[in-house]
């Protein structure tokens, strides 16, 4: 029987570092996003670094010269930093190399994610989703975070689950713990799938929001909608499915919110949320919603821009619908004109400018072809 625990405690000093490891890597924007995900995280962030790699070290990724750099920092800091996050998929050796270089815990991006994810899951199958992931990160690292003598299972980030439950370091309870998540999950998903067809076979037209985490969906949801659904300024702050109907001059439509996207979204996880991401794929239409505010550029393209690519890449991966509206987000903040295209429109969630262009644009595209 798994023990359930508290894990809450005052919040954690942070460290972390971008890594670039190929040509054209847009360092400012790996630096402002690894920080983000770590605020998000909880944690407090207290110093950034860098790394650009040209000579891969297989042992600890960042050069000696940079573990040394940022081991001096961590002895001779102010703050107790409590743990280092690498903005890198490193390996459980990797890890436990530099957590014993820096005398503190050492979490990857792709760790720090799932984290996160694991803080926000609220339905049933999200915490299912998020176990197995977590499990599916964990048990080929496993020999080397038990080697690391507590520094990672000590709590905090990295150590979360759905439920706050304890995590089992044992081979033998995780495969059989991840055996019965699949079950069960396998369980929902044909439960999922059976709605799924009376959906697809109703003429009622279906909407998806789509977009980079944090760009605004769920507040434009609540607008779109008229109602209060959770929504916050942090990245996955909202990652269960949200479905309401959506009533267009006499028709109605259902629009559902997604899961925002990242760059280097872990495979694990977009594996997990595969509920979630058929909602796009299944729409007759899709609202991309782009935080039009993020206007620093690097390597001659704007960060909103970087984005938008981002999430067309994953769309056209999973074979979403070309019919889609981009609805730039954030206008309030916008300092000059921005020229659009027919299939765009400008909004703003906190002054409500262009929603009923946007909803005009909605009735033309479904109902009025």
């Amino acid at each position: 029987m798994t023990k359930t625990v508290s894990t809450q405690k005052e919040q954690e000093n942070a460290i972390v570092v971008a890594v670039c490891t190929k040509k054209g890597d847009a360092l400012k924007r790996k630096i402002d996003e690894i920080t983000r995900l770590s605020i998000s995280a909880g944690l407090n962030v207290v110093k950034d670094f860098y790394q650009i790699i040209k000579d891969f070290n297989k042992a600890t990724v960042l050069g000696s010269g940079k573990v040394k750099e940022i081991k001096d920092y961590i002895n001779n800091c102010e703050e107790i930093i409590d743990v280092v996050i690498v903005d890198y998929a490193l390996s459980g050796s990797q890890m436990k190399n530099l957590s014993k270089e820096f005398g503190v815990k050492v979490l990857d991006r792709i760790g720090l994610i799932i984290d996160i994810f694991a803080s926000r899951a609220k339905s049933r199958e999200a915490k299912l989703q998020v176990k197995l992931a977590q499990d599916l990160y964990i048990l080929p690292r496993l020999a080397d975070i038990q080697g690391t003598s507590g520094r990672f299972g000590s709590g905090g980030v990295g150590m979360r689950g759905p439920g706050e439950t304890k995590l089992e370091l044992n081979r033998r309870v995780l495969e059989k713990e991840m055996e019965g998540l699949r079950s069960q999950i396998e369980k929902i998903k044909k439960q999922r799938q059976s709605t799924r067809k009376e959906r697809l076979s109703s003429s009622v037209p279906k909407i998806a929001l789509v977009g980079y985490t944090n760009a605004g969906k769920s507040s434009l949801l609540n607008l779109l909608v008229k109602e209060e659904i959770y929504a916050d300024d942090r990245y996955f702050a909202t990652l269960d499915t949200t479905t309401r109907r959506l009533y267009l001059d006499g028709n109605y439509a259902v629009i559902t919110d997604t899961v925002g996207f990242i760059s280097d979204l872990p495979h694990q996880l977009v594996d997990a949320f595969s509920s979630t991401l058929e909602e796009a794929v299944d729409a007759d239409l899709l609202l991309h919603v782009v935080d039009i505010s993020l206007m620093n550029e690097e390597n001659g393209e704007k960060e909103y821009q970087a984005n938008m690519r981002v999430t067309n890449q994953l769309l056209d991966k999973l074979g979403a619908t070309k019919n889609r509206i981009v609805v730039y987000n954030k206008a309030d903040l916008l300092t000059k004109p921005l020229l659009i295209q027919d299939n765009e429109v400008l909004v703003s969630t906190k002054t409500r400018r262009g929603i009923d262009i946007l909803l005009s644009k909605i009735s033309q595209n479904l109902f009025n072809k």
